[in-house]
């Protein structure tokens, strides 16, 4: 499975774009914890699956501890996970960290804004092929997501390209979701 994520990521790379604006500032603690995927530019590694949340703690090391779960195609299906180990890049105000998939390949995860609660986060990626919104909580209302999707289009991405991740059962099938 990492070798798949690391395919996507490299060819997601392949293209230049302008520079994204990174959030002003990341506090790690109040970003650490679960974080709900309420939507994505979907990456096959992720594509078709419910019920998606990342999850990040500090490491002993200094490092943060990435973790992704999801559910194929269900709530009933088999939970894929990855477990990856990120850095913050100097400079950068928490705002840009580094994921290793594995010794020597590293990409970028830049945070492109943080709701002043934590209550959400944009995440994007250089070339903005990939995109996440998260959440604190499984469910977001139409406005806010709107309201998000206008800061990633602010930041030069196509917003028609998010899929909403079902975090219920019931939001499986509905237009938006993926």
């Amino acid at each position: 499975m990492k070798q798949l994520v690391l395919l996507a990521f490299l060819l997601a790379g392949c293209a230049s774009s302008p520079p994204l604006q990174l959030a002003k500032s990341v506090d790690l603690d109040r970003y650490y914890g679960k974080w709900y995927i309420i939507a994505e530019i979907p990456y096959f590694g992720e594509r078709g699956n419910v019920g998606g949340i990342a999850e990040y703690a500090p490491l002993p090391n200094g490092q943060i501890d990435d973790k992704y779960f999801g559910r194929a195609g269900s709530f009933d299906g088999k939970i894929q996970s990855n477990d990856l180990e990120d850095y913050v890049v100097p400079g950068t105000n928490n705002a840009l960290w580094r994921v290793k998939l594995f010794w020597p390949i590293y990409v970028s995860y830049p945070i492109l804004d943080v709701a002043p609660d934590y209550s959400y986060s944009l995440v994007g990626y250089p070339d903005r092929s990939l995109g996440w919104i998260f959440s604190r909580t499984p469910e977001m209302d139409d406005a806010t997501y709107q309201s998000l999707l206008a800061k990633f289009a602010a930041q030069g991405y196509d917003t028609s390209q998010f899929r909403r991740v079902p975090q219920t059962p019931e939001q499986i099938g509905k237009p938006g979701f993926s």
